[in-house]
């Protein structure tokens, strides 16, 4: 294969958005991937923009539920007993993550990024034809007691001072926005500024014919190392290939971390395996995406079906995957939406890549300025991916990126 200018490791959404965004600013782009586009999480995700989301995943809020929740296995958060000891430095990191300061310090750095993933996202689904695909149908999160409703109101006060629209509910303004919901759920907002996408794995998908049609290549492999080179940067493959470009970027999804390691980085890289159930779309008349947030999953309308998943096992790459979890989830859902029919659904469990202080990596590497990590988004990799591609695009092109990265320094581990 030609030499080419960059090659991005990775053909998830993250990766195809910096490709496209790169092949923009007129550098000739060829993505390697181990299986092809939209083969990992971005298939399989809820379909959301969560540009509200400015709160890390990491806070005092999370320790406060997460002994309750590990102690039911099928339940929002899990750890396998297979994995808990390999698990132990990452879920440290977590804890510590969870310090006021160290929120505060993330926060600033969510929202940041938050604000240009917004910012760059229409434009970016104009120049890749894909804005028909977009949806603004909103974000209703619910409550199950006065109690949950208060604990979420410092949240709400965070995001008010951001300049975020919201309304908070009762049963009646609930069933107006979404009727059919269980009268166990007493409070609800309303996040009407939710975006969404019709279907995250045709998004990608569409991604990828886009980035083909402006020449450039895709390419089944996987790679095991990347070596510096006086010139550029040499890709090392398991089939026994050698490809070679002037910059590489390395947004490989849930197995970034060993490609950096073989640049000598050592970055706490975690897996959170999510799952969920994607019904028929008669399976119940939903209206805008809904939050169990005390359960940790959502429902979703996309143009495929009705999406239920979430929630987080922290298992690793190799364990078989338990879709007894899924099958919870439907059960909740059942429970909590009366009339949503359970029949027609498609399982699906999928690697969301995570780090212990819920940011991402986005920053030259240590070892050689030619590569780019742009990995570890967590639940946030299509949220964040606009954004991301315009950062790497400044960092490819030499340009002072739109935002401060220093929060993403892949050193500040």
């Amino acid at each position: 294969m030609e030499k080419t200018d960059v090659i991005v490791v990775g053909a998830g959404v993250v990766g195809l958005s910096a490709a496209i965004s790169a092949s923009a600013r007129g550098l000739s782009v060829t993505v390697v991937d181990r299986e092809g586009p939209a083969a990992g999480a971005s298939a399989g995700n809820a379909g959301a923009f969560a540009f509200t989301d400015i709160l890390p995943l990491a806070s005092p809020g999370i320790l406060r539920k997460a002994p309750r929740w590990l102690l039911d296995p099928l339940g929002p958060l899990t750890v396998p007993p297979a994995y808990a000891l390999q698990i132990a430095p990452w879920m440290f990191r977590f804890w510590r993550a969870c310090s006021p300061e160290r929120v505060a310090h993330s926060t600033v750095a969510q929202t940041a990024l938050m604000d240009l993933s917004k910012a760059e996202l229409e434009g970016f689904l104009a120049m890749t034809g894909t804005i028909p695909m977009l949806r603004r149908d909103g974000n209703l999160q619910v409550y199950e007691s006065e109690a949950e409703f208060r604990d979420s109101l410092p949240g709400w006060k965070a995001r008010e001072n951001h300049g975020i629209e919201f309304s908070h509910l009762d049963p009646a303004g609930m069933a107006e926005i979404q009727p059919g919901l269980s009268p166990r759920f007493v409070r609800g907002t309303f996040t009407p500024g939710w975006y969404s996408i019709a279907d995250p794995k045709l998004y990608t998908l569409a991604l990828a014919d886009h980035f083909r049609a402006r020449g450039g290549r895709i390419e089944k492999g996987e790679v095991m190392a990347l070596l510096p080179t006086e010139t550029g940067v040499e890709l090392a493959l398991a089939d026994g290939r050698r490809l070679s470009a002037g910059r590489a970027v390395v947004s490989a999804g849930a197995f970034s971390h060993r490609i950096a390691r073989t640049l000598g980085d050592r970055i706490p890289l975690e897996t959170e395996r999510g799952y969920n159930t994607t019904l028929p779309g008669d399976a119940f008349d939903l209206r805008t995406q809904i939050t169990f947030g005390g359960h940790g999953f959502v429902v979703t309308r996309l143009s495929t079906g009705i999406r239920v998943g979430g929630a987080v096992e922290l298992g690793g790459l190799s364990l078989p995957p338990n879709f007894r979890r899924s099958e919870a989830m439907l059960k909740k859902a059942q429970s909590f939406l009366p009339g949503l029919k359970p029949e027609g659904g498609v399982q699906w469990m999928g690697f969301r890549p995570s780090l212990p202080d819920s940011l991402p990596v986005i920053a030259r590497a240590p070892r050689s300025a030619r590569i780019v990590y742009a990995f570890g988004h967590g639940h946030l990799g299509l949220t964040q991916s606009a954004g991301t591609a315009r950062l790497v695009a400044d960092l490819l092109s030499d340009r002072a990126p739109a935002i401060d990265i220093a929060a993403f320094d892949c050193r500040r581990f």
